[in-house]
């Protein structure tokens, strides 16, 4: 990559990484290490004790687990780190382990150009830690490894190595090994492309030979790793010295490394000790030379607002200025803050932008899909800052590949895309996370409606993995999240700032109503006051239709006994009736035959023949009786191989009908049933138990269904 200059600065080259893995595997500990070692704090804080540079805001703090994508941005500059590269600028995305926040890592996927992972040696890898390990191979994310823990008795660095390659495949190799590590007396590393153990870093570094005991496994592990390297790398020359006998040392293989890795298909492993320091150097070094450049991590599509393509974003400070909201927060002091991905062009301080939110206006994607309204705004932009947690550094401009946090864009959105409003551009947002966790909410004061309105409108632009409806049939107003988690820290948001307080009730679905059977009945409707009267008979035969017909009206009247000019006007009533419903829910599905009647030359009219339609609806529903139905969604659930028989016989529980299913990737099912609506209410956290975290499920409505009588009032009242 040819080195940047920022202004006057010193040329630097950038690399952003992602940090991610299962919560309590220590990724935020990882960071706080990484950033005392390059100087950036003064000392390792302690999520324990709500220290850390990353978790700052306070209901992070008191939860003491990460719920934000939080950006640290710092100058490597130690020539034993970033080798010959001068400086590094470094920036660290510490992303949530939580399931709930998933929308967060996301984000961070699209922010980086590798993604690192953090595995505990004692905890290992969990379902929702393989989740991510796909998503980010899916979208060609390069990754590394660092195991922790390493240091705690019972644990075992090589099982842990056998079970990473289970779960992540045989690219995965172990750069460095633990020696020692559990007395920190005698704790080393092992570089096995060195195959030495190795004490001290960089210029004082001392190296040992490794104990004959240890010698042939790590003379294994080392062949292993320098031929995947090789192989990955495409060096055929390499590879022919390799096989004639030829010795590496790290810097013959570094270029290879740094290919391989890119590549996405050779995955190193690093053990650290946090608390010790033990490979954190080595982790940074590999960081700093090995990990992939913003050039080097493939290039995005980018679109004109009317949905035509340009040129190829080449992540070049002399491209045309086009950048992508990769998370919004609001800030109490200066408002709105975006964190902004570069990926052409310089940004600076106080310029005039074009904002384009449209992924909904092309690229095959629709507004109910992306839940993100395609809109058009040109702003002046606030200050510019390089983010250090909730710490922010104030710089003149940005160049091509860095991330900045961008003051005063009151009408950006996150996944909106900067560029010249000169030469406005669209870079698709990524795969935003569906919320399938609905809450109904109200303001706890009348007086606060209005506020709770403006407030949630505020964080579903901050947050596109939460959305607000007002229900089009229940008029339930419904905040929709990732889980349970998740609204607790929206509802937080909301009372921080928003300053209102909500209350919750119970999620209803949408019910209809049709009859139970055939009946005969009259609809009459006769009233004499003195002057002008009302008089209209309609005699009916209503009876149940197939699900999905509709409404039926049937004109059998002979002989003139209904005027020709009233039989519309009973049909109305009908209708107006089915509407309100019987039991107050929309009655559909029925046919009505006006076969006979009576009028009066003087007092029937058409109001008078609408209540007389209305009122045969009403007995009729008395003397066949109604049904309830209830709505019913297509599922689509994919899990793990192991959890399936659970899951299918959880959704039995919930009255689900198993329609099929068929393998999806490799040792994951893809399963699909029609559901209840009132079943899936809190599903989102129950397959996320039943599959320990490796569900996800989609759902689509597909029709209404009679519902169990005995479940009738239950359905009325909601969950």
């Amino acid at each position: 990559m040819t080195s940047m200059k920022s202004g006057g600065a010193a040329a630097y080259e950038v690399r952003n990484v992602v940090v991610v893995g299962p919560g309590g595997s220590g990724k935020t500990t990882v960071i706080e290490t990484l950033l005392n070692t390059v100087g950036a704090t003064t000392r390792v804080g302690r999520v324990e004790d709500g220290t850390t540079v990353m978790d700052f805001e306070d209901v992070e703090k008191r939860l003491q687990y990460s719920i934000n994508l939080a950006v640290a941005s710092v100058d490597v500059t130690d020539p034993a780190l970033v080798g010959d590269h001068g400086t590094v600028r470094l920036t660290l995305l510490d992303s949530p382990g939580n399931p709930d926040f998933v929308g967060e890592l996301r984000a961070g996927l699209r922010g980086c150009d590798a993604a690192l992972f953090v595995i505990s040696a004692t905890d290992g890898i969990d379902g929702a830690t393989r989740r991510v390990w796909n998503e980010a191979s899916d979208v060609g994310t390069p990754r590394a490894i660092v195991v922790t823990d390493v240091d705690e008795e019972n644990t075992d660095f090589d099982a842990t190595m056998e079970e990473l390659k289970a779960a992540f495949g045989s690219g995965v190799h172990a750069l460095y090994l633990p020696y020692q590590a559990k007395d920190p007396k005698t704790a080393a590393i092992i570089s096995v492309v060195r195959g030495k153990v190795m004490r001290g870093f960089g210029p004082n570094a001392t190296f040992e030979e490794i104990p004959d005991e240890l010698a042939d496994h790590v003379e294994e592990i080392r062949g292993a790793l320098i031929e995947d390297v090789i192989t990955e790398a495409g060096n055929e020359e390499l590879m022919e010295r390799y096989l004639e006998g030829e010795a590496f040392n790290y810097e013959s293989l570094s270029d290879d490394l740094t290919t391989a890795t890119t590549r996405a298909q050779f995955f190193p492993v690093l053990p650290m000790v946090a608390t010790t320091g033990l490979g954190v150097k080595q982790l940074l070094r590999v960081i700093c030379t090995g990990f992939p450049t913003p050039a080097d991590h493939g290039l995005l599509k980018a679109y004109t607002p009317q949905g035509a393509e340009r040129a190829t974003i080449t992540h070049s400070a002399d491209g045309p200025l086009i950048g992508q909201i990769i998370k919004t927060t609001t800030d109490p002091f200066v408002g709105r803050v975006s964190v902004v991905r570069l990926f052409s062009g310089v940004l600076k301080a106080d310029q005039t932008v074009h904002i384009s939110g449209h992924a909904a206006g092309f690229a095959g994607r629709s507004a109910d899909d992306s839940r993100h309204q395609d809109h058009d705004e040109v702003e002046k932009i606030g200050a510019l800052a390089r983010p250090i947690g909730g710490t922010q550094t104030p710089v003149e401009e940005a160049r091509a590949g860095e991330i900045v946090t961008v003051a005063r864009l009151s009408r950006a959105e996150t996944g909106d895309t900067i560029s010249d409003p000169s030469d406005p551009a669209v870079v698709m947002t990524w795969d935003m996370p569906v919320p399938l966790y609905p809450t109904a909410i109200k303001a706890a004061k009348q007086a606060d409606e209005g506020k709770l309105m403006q407030a949630l409108q505020r964080l579903q632009a901050e947050d596109p993995s939460m959305c607000v409806e007002v229900h089009p049939v229940t008029t339930q107003l419904l905040m929709w999240t990732m889980g349970e988690q998740h609204f607790m820290v929206m509802q937080e948001r909301l009372r921080t700032r928003g300053n209102v307080e909500i209350e919750t009730m119970p999620v209803l679905v949408p019910l209809k109503e049709t009859l139970a059977g055939r009946s005969e009945v009259t609809g009459r409707h006769v009233k004499q006051s003195g002057g002008h009267g009302q008089y209209a008979v309609a005699e009916l035969r209503f009876a149940p239709l197939p699900q999905g017909s509709g409404f039926e009206f049937v004109d059998s009247v002979v002989g003139g006994a209904v005027p020709k000019n009233y039989i519309p006007s009973v049909e109305k009533g009908i209708v107006a009736q089915m509407a309100k419903g019987i039991s107050g829910f929309p009655m559909v599905d029925i046919q009505a035959t006006l076969y006979h009647g009576k009028a009066h030359s003087v007092d029937s009219s058409d109001a008078a023949f609408q209540m007389a339609g209305s009122l045969g609806l009403q007995e009729a529903a008395k003397k066949s009786g109604i049904t309830i139905l209830e709505p019913i969604d297509q599922v689509e659930i994919v899990c793990d191989d192991e959890f399936v028989g659970g899951v299918m016989s959880d959704l039995s529980s919930r009255r689900g009908r198993l329609k099929g299913s068929e393998p999806a990737r490799e040792g994951q099912t893809k399963i699909t049933a029609d559901v209840p609506a009132f079943e899936l209410i809190r599903y989102a956290t129950v397959l996320r138990s039943l599959t320990r975290g490796t569900g996800t499920f989609t759902r689509e409505y597909v029709s209404h269904d009679a519902a169990p009588s005995h479940l009738t009032e239950k359905l009325v009242e909601g969950v």
